[in-house]
């Protein structure tokens, strides 16, 4: 059992957890991640480590409230507890001095793209930070960008906060003006795509962190499987990073969309569950 220590929704959709985790603590690395079980009927789900304290033994999660077991995970409360909390798995970034590296952030891959973009600037990189979000209200972890970046673009696609721009836009503006050695990009998988073809012509490294569906996080299930430079690779024990520019992006796209409509149903079926608990209460 993992203590929760902080459990609080930092956007309409987004929720943030501190958590006891010691072990997955002392032993994390920037781009790593952990599998967790709310309870022993929960499904297991993959969340990036955003950040650690070593010295409380803690964890930072962040995750969009999108199903069942999100929207179950929102509820619990400071105090509570998770029943499993598995990791750190995956392999973790490369982090050696690239020289310029720009770390682009969408949506709720903002939080995965902060640890690497503190660990390149650790690493003595110049890193420049895009981020971006459809609105203000969605947008994360600005500051703590900020506070990595040698520079900050943010982009809002309503222009609500930052530029009126998607985040290529402005990657392509940073090409333009100077040299890129490396590119860290993650978030929707169009976006990922948008701009490992972006980076394509000038032969820019561009690392991509992959949201496939999981069950066990260990390589057994299969459910994480995409195809890389025409070879079959697994999520979970292959990646989650792999070079963007190799990534067949069409079919992970088909593979996330598998379980949609059972993903619906199940979402509904709950929701309607818990609408009958507060009506009895």
């Amino acid at each position: 059992m993992h203590r929760i220590r902080l459990n609080e929704k930092i956007s309409p959709n987004v929720g943030k957890m501190i958590v006891d985790a010691p072990d997955v603590a002392r032993y994390r690395k920037p781009g790593q991640f952990i599998m967790l079980r709310i309870d022993e009927c929960g499904e297991r789900i993959p969340l990036t480590i955003a950040d650690v304290d070593t010295a409380l033994g803690t964890i930072t999660l962040y995750y969009q409230i999108v199903g069942k077991t999100t929207e179950n995970m929102a509820r619990l409360k400071a105090g509570g507890h998770l029943k499993d909390v598995a990791g750190p798995l995956g392999h973790p970034t490369e982090i050696i001095k690239f020289g310029t590296a720009v770390c682009v952030g969408g949506g709720i891959g903002v939080a995965p793209i902060y640890p690497i973009a503190a660990a390149l600037h650790r690493a003595g990189n110049k890193v420049v930070g895009v981020i971006g979000a459809r609105t203000k209200n969605l947008l994360i972890l600005e500051k703590e960008m900020g506070e990595v970046s040698e520079r900050l673009i943010v982009c809002t696609d309503d222009g609500s906060h930052g530029r009126k721009a998607f985040v290529t836009e402005a990657l392509g503006e940073i090409m333009a003006a100077e040299k890129v050695d490396i590119v860290v990009a993650i978030g929707p998988v169009p976006m990922m795509r948008a701009v490992s073809e972006l980076t394509r012509p000038s032969g820019i490294k561009t690392l991509v962190s992959l949201n496939s569906v999981m069950v066990d996080g260990t390589g057994m299930c299969g459910g994480c499987r995409v195809t890389v430079n025409g070879e079959k690779r697994f999520t979970c024990v292959d990646g989650p990073e792999f070079d963007g520019h190799q990534v067949n992006f069409e079919e992970l796209v088909m593979r996330l969309n598998t379980y949609r409509d059972e993903e619906a149903v199940s979402m509904r079926e709950h929701r309607c569950r818990l609408g009958e608990v507060d009506h009895e209460g």
